[in-house]
């Protein structure tokens, strides 16, 4: 049986694979599959600073590498995703500033496309992709697509990201939203801080 497309779905689940609180978790970081839970793809942490989203298949999809000020400043200056093919090409970056990070990220795809995933309120378990208005800046009234979050191990905190994209989102540009999904849960749960979550 073909394995689904990551990108030609309308909606694919990232999120934290379930582990024991009594044994050194080995595995990956994250992991992506259809809503009904088919394997589609797994996200590795190399450093700490730099991920891989690899397709069941073996195959690279996206390398994410991650910039931001170093110690003392790192809670308060902006933070930067750069996003690479497998042969490491530049195919978009996504970026957030603020004290809370989390509230929103700014992409820019492949092609150059401005979009803005931004949380609803503070309490909010939903994020909007959505594009940037070229005159304010501000997120367009048209929603591109939809992150929703839970947390489905409470003992352990884990986290899963229901993410929905439209059809006015291409292949590309669904690379880059779901790529910035996985920047989203490293802003939310840095990789060795703890289980807190924003």
């Amino acid at each position: 049986m073909a394995e689904p497309d990551l990108f030609a779905l309308e909606a694919v689940v990232v999120g934290q694979p379930k582990r024991s609180k009594w044994r050194t978790y080995r595995g990956p970081a994250l992991a992506a599959s259809t809503v009904e839970g088919t394997p589609l793809a797994e996200v590795t942490d190399i450093d700490h600073l730099h991920f891989v989203l690899t397709r069941t298949s073996g195959e690279v999809v996206v390398r994410i590498e991650k910039r931001s000020w170093g110690e003392p400043f790192q809670q308060f200056g902006p933070v930067r995703f750069h996003f690479a093919d497998g042969a490491d090409r530049e195919i978009g970056t996504a970026g957030a500033r603020g004290l809370v990070k989390s509230r929103q990220l700014s992409l820019r795809t492949e092609q150059g496309r401005r979009l803005l995933l931004t949380r609803l309120s503070a309490a909010s378990v939903e994020w909007r992709l959505t594009e940037a208005d070229p005159e304010s800046g501000d997120p367009a009234p048209e929603i591109l697509g939809r992150v929703e979050v839970s947390t489905i191990d409470p003992w352990l905190g884990l986290q899963q990201y229901v993410v929905e994209m439209t059809p006015r989102l291409d292949a590309s540009e669904r690379r880059t939203f779901v790529a910035s999904v996985v920047c989203l849960h490293l802003i939310r749960r840095p990789p060795g801080e703890g289980s807190g979550v924003a």
